[in-house]
């Protein structure tokens, strides 16, 4: 899997996920991109982004049947609300080699000061064998999240 970040004029940045390898993966059937709970449960891409004060961080999930979902944490796994946080619809495609995710985020009002992130994915197999995936993993089972996945730093936007 392949994960690459482009920050685009004004607030947004296009997060684009790659994956290749073998053809018996599950993908969601496409549906009218709308928010969506439990999408983690089966194939989906996920972003997390902590301030560098605090125990709050966000939690984004897309799932390739354009369904997405935003969560704020007010700690570790706790104080989860719905976090309303505009998202473009997303472009689901297989090409060669495999297939390819691609979200608009819009990032205005995050980006006064910088971010840890996290950019992880549950991948599922037909045969229902998943795999966990993530810049960074904490001892254990997968856990993405726990602070040692937020290992990315997302700078502030210039002013």
């Amino acid at each position: 899997m392949e994960v690459e970040l482009i920050a685009c004029p004004g607030d947004d940045m296009l997060v684009t996920f790659i994956v290749t390898g073998p053809a018996d993966l599950v993908w969601p059937d496409w549906a009218e991109g709308e928010r969506a709970d439990g999408l983690w449960q089966t194939t989906c891409f996920e972003l997390f982004l902590k301030p560098p004060e605090g125990t709050d961080y966000l939690e984004f999930n897309f799932s390739p049947s354009t369904h997405w979902a935003a969560y704020r944490f007010s700690a570790y796994r706790t104080g989860r609300e719905d976090f309303h946080q505009p998202v473009d619809p997303l472009v689901f495609r297989a090409d060669e080699p495999g297939w390819t995710i691609e979200i608009d985020f819009d990032l205005s009002g995050l980006r006064n000061v910088p971010y840890r992130m996290g950019v992880c994915a549950v991948i599922e197999e037909r045969e229902g064998r998943k795999s966990y995936w993530a810049l960074a993993h904490p001892p254990g089972d997968p856990d993405f999240h726990d602070p040692a996945c937020f290992a990315l730093e997302l700078p502030a936007a210039p002013i």
